[in-house]
């Protein structure tokens, strides 16, 4: 059989034909891709007209679409439906592709052109995306080593090819522990506190591996449920134990060593291109410029949280000893349960028992719908769109006027195959071709999300829906991008601004008038009480400064990996420990390890960028603090968001897209006042 990605896709939308590729199908695919970019480039260099935008940056811009087609499905699936085989493949052709690319920004006839075009800027007549993209494309060639010398060149290609392998082998372990590790219950006793939903979840999952019992996973539907409600603490204290030493046994899914090569690997190549640092590096490209800024955030976090988490953190040890006696001790694994007990109390509020009014298919109409009643947008499933697994449905997504905007991939349940978490992701970025044609994306929410058990649908927990919302922000960043150029468009922006779009529609989850539209009881059809809403507001803030310091910590972490100037080559779990000690308020266990797990920062794109999700929290509560104002479904405001934000991509420098919807720059008020630590 022909090779489906060398064909025009015959689907609808020219969506990708999950249904006809096999694995055998990437490796040919990738080397077609890589000599198709060859002689695109190629044609650029010997092209005897004096270069120009067009005729340079443009082509350069539109060159490799074969080879985009089929990496994007390779890493995407990865992440979503991978195995042995295409893990192999993707090892095999990681070096080849690394290449291939250092080929390309260190091509010196190739960068002569851009440079050219570059020092004469202003003698052509760009607009503002046109100069965006030529600014762009050269510091590309730039911060990927075109600048360097011959020798320095060859080092640049071995870093960028050793970190590509490093990334790869770093999540392929990671995924292989969270698959590996089984917590097999064989005694009903000790499911003591357990929500009849994740009961019935383990003997599902239990069920399915044909053994006897609940079988417990690390996966989040498993491990957050399993810590904040079994009464059991030796089992509390071992899935606990099984989590946070993921990667650090000493065996061939042990990370430690790759830490220690890639944080060594990405300061070598950021001082090979002459920065202090791999953050100086990163930060160069990002709203907050420098480290200094970064610190500073993280300094006036903590000066604004830190007395209010320490009280958090006193009361729930407080409550625990309430109810175990003046002795007892919290552990790191006793938090969040007696965290879930007095929240209870506190607020009469247990997720739990919210979970029959957000059964899945309810909240994704509710969250569609919410869509539609800001921008006008409407969604409908099309089954004749091929997709890579029975989980996943496809949407059409049109816009007011009826005209189709992009195609929207849903895929929410845990399998095997699927790593841990929640993303967005793009399988077809917007652009604008030559001809006028508006090439339209295809955009991809994935998550991990209870499973329907033969006894009821998938029910969610709260937090899920607000998982939910958040990843469908990034994703109506892709749906609303109307730039000419791909690298420009949707998500395709500073990385400290990404989290915005998403952030914000979190804000959504507890007003009274959205949860109305969709959170009715899936039995009964009784709308989600007044009272529930109430609580779930009373206690949005609950333990709220403590969360903050959790995240203020990772980012603590990412960043004392990534402002290194000297090679590592010391304790991993004692670093950490001294990297993240003034944002930790409990002792954690000997053992534990986050750094040979954090996907984020070491094989993600968050490496020096953990702070974003602080960074965007201060945009999205000052951004919807608009929303407040003028009502929460005003479709003027959110029309100007879609306009100046959400279709704009990269095509302008972020403070000056934020501040032509805000009016102004953002302050850390309105998330010190959402939050509850000033009037």
């Amino acid at each position: 059989m022909a090779n489906p990605f060398l064909a025009p896709y015959n689907t609808p939308h020219g969506t990708v034909p999950f249904h006809l590729i096999k694995t055998e199908d990437y490796e040919p695919a990738i080397r077609e891709g890589i000599r198709q970019e060859n002689e695109e480039i190629q044609a650029i260099i010997e092209n005897p007209e004096r270069p120009t935008f067009k005729n340079t940056i443009a082509a350069l811009e539109h060159s490799g679409r074969l080879l985009d087609r089929v990496t994007t499905v390779l890493f995407n699936l990865l992440s979503a439906e991978s195995d042995d085989s295409l893990q192999k493949v993707a090892e095999k052709m990681m070096p080849e592709l690394s290449e291939h690319s250092n080929n390309i920004t260190l091509n010196e006839k190739l960068f002569a052109r851009v440079r050219q075009i570059y020092l004469q800027r202003d003698e052509q007549s760009l607009d503002q995306e046109e100069a965006r993209l030529l600014e762009k494309t050269y510091d590309s060639f730039i911060r990927n080593g075109a600048g360097l010398s011959a020798e320095d060149k060859k080092k640049f290609r071995k870093l960028s090819k050793d970190i590509g392998l490093l990334t790869l082998h770093f999540a392929q372990n990671h995924l292989k522990e969270t698959n590996k590790y089984e917590l097999l219950i064989t005694d009903e006793s000790q499911l003591k506190g357990l929500p009849e939903s994740l009961k019935t979840a383990a003997a599902q999952a239990a069920k399915e591996k044909h053994v006897q019992g609940w079988l417990i996973t690390l996966h989040a539907p498993f491990y957050v449920p399993f810590m904040k409600y079994s009464e059991c603490r030796t089992l509390r204290q071992q899935l606990y134990m099984a989590y946070n030493t993921q990667c650090a046994h000493h065996d061939e899914s042990d990370n430690t060593n790759i830490v220690q090569q890639l944080v060594n690997s990405r300061m070598e190549l950021a001082q090979l291109l002459g920065f202090n640092c791999y953050a100086d590096y990163v930060l160069q490209k990002r709203m907050a410029k420098d480290r200094a800024h970064v610190y500073r955030l993280f300094d006036k976090l903590l000066e604004a949280y830190t007395p209010t988490a320490r009280k958090e953190l006193a009361e729930v040890e407080k409550f625990a000893q309430e109810l175990e006696g003046k002795d007892f001790r919290m552990e790191a694994w006793d938090f969040a349960y007696y965290s879930e007990k007095l929240k209870q109390k506190r607020f009469n509020l247990n997720e739990e028992s919210l979970r029959p009014y957000f059964e899945l298919s309810h909240v994704k109409k509710g969250i569609f719908g919410l869509a539609t009643q800001l921008y006008g947008i409407t969604f409908k499933e099309n089954k004749n769109i091929p997709v890579y697994h029975p989980d996943v449905n496809a949407y059409e997504v049109f816009d007011s006027d009826s005209h189709f905007l992009a195609v929207l991939y849903t895929d929410f349940h845990p399998r095997k195959g699927k790593k841990s978490g929640a993303w967005m992701t793009s399988y077809k970025e917007q652009w604008i071709e030559e001809d006028g044609r508006n090439s339209r994306p295809h955009v991809s929410i994935t998550m991990n999300f209870t499973k329907p058990t033969s006894q009821q649908p998938a029910l969610l927990t709260f937090s899920e829906v607000n998982t939910f919302l958040h990843e469908f922000g990034h994703a109506l960043h892709e749906i609303f991008a109307n730039t000419r150029f791909k690298s420009m468009s949707g998500t395709n922006v500073y990385w400290d601004f990404v989290e915005l779009p998403s952030q914000i529609m979190e804000n959504f989850s507890t007003e009274k008038d959205f949860l109305h539209t969709f959170a009715h009881h899936y039995l009964t059809g009784e709308i989600i009480p007044e009272e529930e809403i109430q609580r779930l507001i009373d206690a949005s803030n609950f333990n709220i400064a403590y969360a903050c310091l959790r995240q203020i910590s990772f980012g603590l972490l990412d960043m004392a990996w990534y402002t290194r100037s000297t090679p590592f080559d010391g304790d991993v779990r004692t670093y950490e420990r001294n990297a993240w000690e003034k944002a930790q308020l409990l002792p954690l266990p000997e053992e534990t390890c986050m750094s040979v797990q954090f996907d984020h920062i070491m094989s993600g794109g968050y490496s020096a960028g953990y702070y974003s999700y602080k960074w965007a929290e201060v945009l999205d509560a000052d951004a919807f603090s608009i929303f407040k104002e003028n009502g929460i479904f005003n479709t003027d405001v959110a029309q100007s968001f879609r306009k100046n934000i959400l279709s704009k991509g990269g095509t302008e420098h972020p403070m000056e897209l934020y501040k032509r919807f805000r009016g102004k720059e953002p302050s850390i008020t309105a998330l010190l006042k959402r939050n509850g630590i000033t009037n």
